[in-house]
Parts: structure tokens; sequence; C-alpha cells
């Protein structure tokens, strides 16, 4: 069973990442030129993250990254907003042809207030999912909360800054708590520009 999500507005937490550059601009600059077209397309940025310089994911799959987050209100479910993630992706050169690589931009739906989508069980068997095949498949389903959310620094170390006492809605810890469950080396990787 799937969680509903009405239509009014709501709060989530976009994770953004660039590594390559578009049109003769830096990664920052495409990030930035991106949170002005999510404007357009009627999302409201409540704020915005400082950007970070984290490695690049796998390691030696190319440059450096730039990551940030950013919390934002919308209208619509879940979809709605992760249609127009894509379309924003799209206009800035992002070509899915790998499950992790070098790429223009990368926009990922992190969360969703508190709702867990489609439904715990799903979430439970992705968010367990082994690191070898994290990499070979991708879901058919958008996952809410974000199920490597706990893993990853360099999304957890930017929505710090914009959303610090959002609990996980399974799990029960904070980002915070999670931060300091990630080993150190891998925080101390997402330094600040």
């Amino acid at each position: 069973m799937g969680v509903y999500v009405n239509k009014t507005v709501s709060q989530a937490v976009l994770a953004l990442g660039a590594n390559l550059r578009l049109r003769g601009n830096s990664p920052e600059v495409t990030l930035r030129n991106a949170l002005d077209t999510l404007s357009e397309y009627g999302v409201l940025i409540r704020a915005v993250s400082r950007f970070f310089e984290t490695p690049c994911f796998p390691a030696g799959a190319g440059p450096d990254y730039v990551n940030a987050a950013a919390l934002v209100e919308t209208h619509g479910q879940p979809d709605d907003l992760l249609a127009i993630l894509h379309r924003v992706e799209h206009a800035f050169g992002r070509e899915r042809k790998q499950r992790w690589g070098m790429r223009t931009l990368d926009l990922d739906l992190i969360c969703w207030g508190e709702h867990v989508l489609p439904n715990v069980a799903v979430h439970e068997e992705w968010r367990h999912l082994s690191a070898e095949k994290q990499g070979q498949i991708a879901p058919s389903e958008l996952i809410l909360p974000h199920p490597r959310l706990q893993d990853r620094a360099f999304v957890l170390v930017p929505m710090a800054d914009v959303a610090p006492d959002w609990r996980h809605p399974l799990t029960g810890l904070t980002v915070r708590e999670m931060i300091a469950r990630l080993p150190a080396s891998d925080v101390a990787a997402v330094t600040p520009l």
C-alpha cells in the first residue's frame, strides 16, 4: 500500500550536483542556473545550502563534483516534481547513458516531507540493496526518501544546511545523526567552495 500525498503545498529536499562544464560554465554556475530554472517551473526555493566540492562517486569515474541541496515547496505529487527535475536536467544537457557517471546536471528528489513511497516494503528492499546491485539496477518507480540517503556524505552534508532536523521516517534518524554515523573521512571530503 502506498502513502497518499495530497495536492496541497508540500516541502521537499533536492540534491543538486554537476561535474562537467556546460556551455563554457563551471558546474557551480550550472547549479545556480538550474535553481533559477526550477523557479520558472513554479518550484519555490525556500533555502539553498552552501556549494561543496566532493569526490566523484564512484571514485575515479570523472572530475570532482559540485554538490548542494535545496529546500523547496511545490504543488502536486512527488512524481510531478520529479518530472520537472527531469525536464530541467534535459535542458542542461543531461543524458542518461550510465547509472553513475559524469554529468552536466543531476537533480535528485531526496525526500517529500515525512512520506515513504511507494511503500515501506519496497523502500526497505532498496535501502538494503547491496552496493554491487546498486550500480547495476535502477528502480522503476520513485522511492522516497532516497534509499541511499543515509550512506552519502555528498547529500547529507549539504542537506544539513537546509534541513538539519529532518528525521528519516523509517530509521528515525535526523540528518545530523546520519552524518555522525558516516566515516569521518567521507564527511571531511565534502568541502565548502
